[in-house]
């Protein structure tokens, strides 16, 4: 027979599971891609109990193990396994109201035109750009200095206190890639972004006038992938960042395409005429 006086304490035991499993999912959503280590340090759990709920959370099909090299990492060794949201991962921040936005913006478009969205997606975002460039120009003060590893780090604290979980590091160091990503590892706009990418347009260049930087929007949620990402250019990480002036007149930065078999069969045919 069941113990009654039990149930109510095997209850409570389900519900912290449930949290916790809940704290594990959103981090990965807030760090991804991130390992079951960083995770444990992060939210003070043991690495069995990390690894407990993401093989949980991986049987539910919200997360996946991430596809690529993590961000920073040097060294030899069997890199470790690290873990990002799948859209059904993502599908669990979604509001009851992204069906009615996408639908609004669907009226607006066809009774008044897509350049309504356009407008209507940047009067958005520009109202979004003004808090978060606040915030910057607060950090910023607050830190004494004026850089873009300053102002990217602060835009990613001001981003994440605005929901959308992001995160800033150092990528392609030693190298003329060199720079910073700013990573999003959720989008309160995904929905509607999805049918209308006007939104992730003007977030870009938003991002880039907070910067005052041209940067380049590498990935995004609304795409289909597992976060949004943006490289910032700085040239050799520790170094004095140009001058306003200095990136007003540089180029337009392009990370360049690596040749395929297309190319090389393209060069080939032309070599012949």
């Amino acid at each position: 027979m069941v113990n009654i006086t039990q149930v109510p304490d095997a209850m409570a035991e389900v519900h912290d599971e449930s949290r916790t499993r809940d704290r594990v999912r959103r981090a990965v959503g807030e760090r991804a891609p991130v390992t079951a280590s960083a995770l444990a340090k992060e939210l003070g759990l043991t690495p069995a109990a990390v690894r407990r709920h993401l093989d949980a959370l991986d049987e539910a099909g919200l997360i996946a193990e991430h596809d690529g090299p993590l961000p920073g990492r040097r060294g030899r060794g069997r890199p470790a396994r690290a873990y990002v949201l799948t859209s059904l991962g993502q599908e669990q921040f979604r509001t009851s109201y992204d069906g009615v936005a996408n639908a609004a913006l669907h009226y607006l478009a066809d009774r008044v035109g897509v350049a309504a969205v356009e407008s209507f997606a940047e009067a958005q975002i520009d109202q979004l750009e003004q808090r978060l460039r606040a915030s910057v120009d607060r950090a910023v003060a607050e830190a004494g200095r004026d850089d873009l590893q300053t102002r990217t780090a602060a835009l990613a604290k001001a981003l994440s206190h605005e929901g959308y979980a992001a995160s800033a590091r150092p990528v392609g160091e030693g190298t003329g890639l060199a720079g910073l990503q700013l990573c999003q590892g959720h989008c309160p706009v995904r929905e509607v972004a999805t049918e209308f990418p006007q939104f992730c347009e003007a977030e870009t260049k938003a991002i880039a006038r907070i910067l005052d930087v041209h940067v380049q929007r590498l990935a995004t949620l609304a795409g289909g992938e597992h976060v949004c990402t943006t490289f910032v250019p700085i040239g050799a990480l520790g170094t004095a960042p140009p001058s306003a002036e200095e990136r007003a007149s540089a180029p337009p930065f392009v990370i360049p395409r690596t040749p395929d078999r297309t190319d090389h069969i393209d060069r080939t045919a032309d070599e012949r005429t």
